[in-house]
């Protein structure tokens, strides 16, 4: 949102008829977006974790940041074909919505793992 200062500059440029309301209107809704494109993102990561279910121990603990998820999505749909069956759009939904906390979990009960992602 602009702050009051900026607001003061827009309402004096309608008053003196530089813009209409509309146009100010405007202004003011495309100071607003700026400031919140432009305000720094706390740095997210997203974590891979894959437990064996008769031992209960972590055989893969991966953290990957948020920006590169894209590139290792399609690297884990190389490394580990059962994963592929998920949807990706789904995990890239789910970090543009901001979400936190898990995100998938599969028992993949022929190879006895328990897979989960994470966005920490």
């Amino acid at each position: 949102m602009p702050n009051a200062d900026e607001r003061l500059r827009i309402l004096k440029l309608i008053e003196d008829g530089q813009v209409n309301a509309e146009e100010g209107a405007q202004l003011i809704d495309a100071l607003g977006e700026s400031r919140e494109r432009s305000r720094p993102t706390p740095s997210r990561t997203l974590r891979v974790r894959v437990t064996n279910l008769a031992t209960r121990r972590q055989t893969i603990n991966v953290t990957i940041p948020v920006s590169l998820v894209e590139v290792g999505l399609k690297l884990g749909a190389r490394l580990a074909p059962r994963v592929a069956n998920a949807n990706p759009n789904d995990i890239l939904r789910a970090l543009e919505s901001g979400a936190t906390g898990r995100i998938f979990e599969l028992q993949d009960l022929n190879e006895n793992e328990r897979i989960e992602i994470f966005v920490e």
